[in-house]
């Protein structure tokens, strides 16, 4: 699915200047028990690269993103950091991780690469590693600013994760309204 928004250096700075003061802190700090200091970690869309500052206090971090710009974005802001270019449905890497984590990424990918990512994050993870994503509640999915966003319930994150995950947390929580958002966490089997 193109996600043309993101690879114009125009719209990757006005996105940029919308995020400034969002992060994913919360659930970074409820991945934190399950995910040990230092863990390998594959962070899905880094965008403008606030989660990834944060992740990198305490993990070793990977990040990532499908969009050039972003990519430029974060070589520049954090020329230390690794980032690769990855389509979050592929996952095409050789790296394995103890981890993987996306804010609010994989609800672009329509209901067929979902389940695609889902199996292929358990083959990049290590024994036991662990999955920490948020997605956009809802039932439907939209094109907004040429973005697709496709929202998703519980019953239909149990069956895209559930066969190579065990589910340790599947809860709704409020990024901007009540419940609007939900927090998946779960181990590879």
């Amino acid at each position: 699915m193109s996600q043309a928004y993101y690879h114009t250096p125009e719209s990757v700075a006005e996105y940029i200047q919308l995020a400034m003061d969002v992060n994913g802190q919360e659930l970074i700090d409820q991945l934190k028990p399950r995910l040990s200091l230092g863990a390998h970690l594959l962070e899905l869309g880094s965008g403008p690269g606030k989660d990834w500052e944060i992740l990198s206090q305490d993990y070793t971090v990977t990040g990532s993103d499908l969009s050039l710009e972003f990519l430029k974005h974060l070589r520049v802001v954090h020329p230390k950091g690794q980032f690769l270019e990855l389509d979050a449905a592929t996952l095409a890497t050789d790296q394995t991780f103890d981890g993987i984590y996306s804010n609010k990424v994989l609800h672009h990918l329509t209901d067929e690469d979902l389940a695609k990512s889902a199996v292929r994050q358990a083959a990049i993870l290590n024994h036991g590693g662990i999955i920490c994503h948020s997605f956009w509640k809802g039932d439907d999915s939209e094109t907004f600013k040429g973005m697709f966003v496709n929202y998703h319930n519980e019953a239909a994150l149990r069956g895209f994760f559930g066969e190579p995950f065990e589910i340790l947390t599947l809860a709704p929580y409020t990024e901007f309204e009540e419940g609007d958002s939900l927090l998946l966490m779960a181990r590879k089997k």
